[in-house]
């Protein structure tokens, strides 16, 4: 649920920068900019991730996911 608030957060900041700067932002664009939290999140999953050539792959990839999973625990 905070994830999804934290999207439609930016959302609504985008937006309000758009009106201030008069220009095209999420506020012109597709339904009300409904869509830009759902191409942002896939363009974080989808972006290409440089991996140390000495590190341990294993917990390269794995500590940011328990690191997200803590957080939203506590």
């Amino acid at each position: 649920m905070a994830l999804i608030a934290i999207a439609f957060y930016t959302l609504l900041e985008r937006k309000l920068l758009g009106y201030f700067q008069i220009r095209k932002g999420p506020n012109k664009i597709i339904f009300i900019g409904l869509s830009q939290p759902f191409a942002d999140a896939i363009k974080l999953f989808l972006k290409e991730q440089l991996t140390p050539t000495n590190a341990n792959k294993t917990s390269f990839i794995i500590a940011p996911i328990i690191g997200l999973f803590l957080l939203l625990m506590i």
